[in-house]
């Protein structure tokens, strides 16, 4: 992730926010996944927008929180997820307001900001949040932390894993991938009682319908 930040440091740096953000739409409105030939916010996953729909509808407030950059996923979360830009929490770099053409603009600098993954994750979420969570739901040993902070709190929590197991449909992956490694908090999971959702398995749709 930190590697990544760097290369995004190294590209946009000079940018305001305004200008990142129009990249950003214009590349999600023309980009095609090579294996699904669709639009990448079109892969989200359908159980994931139903138990998002039925959190809200009873009452819970729902974030993203991702070891992503969190100006580019804001620039879609509201369409593809239903959460607005607010209640996303990611990985940032630094940034200064300038003016430019008598306007002020916030720009982007070649300096991290803040890491959004792993233990940063609670940070983040008691960072820009401000409360622990009681439910969360991850898919790596990126969001151990995560989950370690969430079912420590008081009362019931809810911890859950997606394992993805889906070669066919998506991927297959866990313990050994160089990407999304899940094997940490697979072992951590079965210790502590946390809900695995196997994706082949468990889920008869992964994708919305196109």
């Amino acid at each position: 992730m930190g590697g990544l930040m760097k290369l995004v440091m190294a590209t946009h740096a000079g940018m305001t926010a305004g200008e990142f953000t129009h990249m950003v739409k214009n590349w999600l409105e023309t980009a095609r996944h090579p294996r699904f030939n669709c639009p990448y916010p079109d892969l989200v996953f359908q159980p994931m927008l139903e138990l998002l729909a039925y959190l809200r509808a009873n009452g819970f407030k729902t974030f993203i929180v991702s070891g992503g950059g969190v100006d580019f996923m804001r620039v879609f979360s509201q369409h593809a997820y239903g959460i607005p830009p607010e209640q996303v929490v990611g990985s940032s770099i630094k940034t200064k307001l300038e003016m430019r053409d008598g306007q002020p603009g916030i720009v982007r600098l070649p300096e991290i900001d803040f890491i959004d993954d792993k233990e940063g994750k609670p940070i983040g979420i008691h960072k820009f949040i401000g409360r622990r969570p009681i439910a969360a739901f991850g898919n790596s040993d990126g969001d151990l932390q995560m989950l370690e902070w969430t079912a420590a709190g008081n009362g019931r929590t809810l911890c859950m894993l997606v394992h993805h197991t889906d070669a066919k449909r998506e991927w297959a992956y866990d313990r050994n991938s160089h990407v999304g490694r899940l094997d940490k908090a697979l072992g951590e999971a079965a210790t502590r009682g946390w809900t695995v959702v196997d994706m082949a398995r468990d889920w008869k749709t992964i994708y919305p319908a196109r």
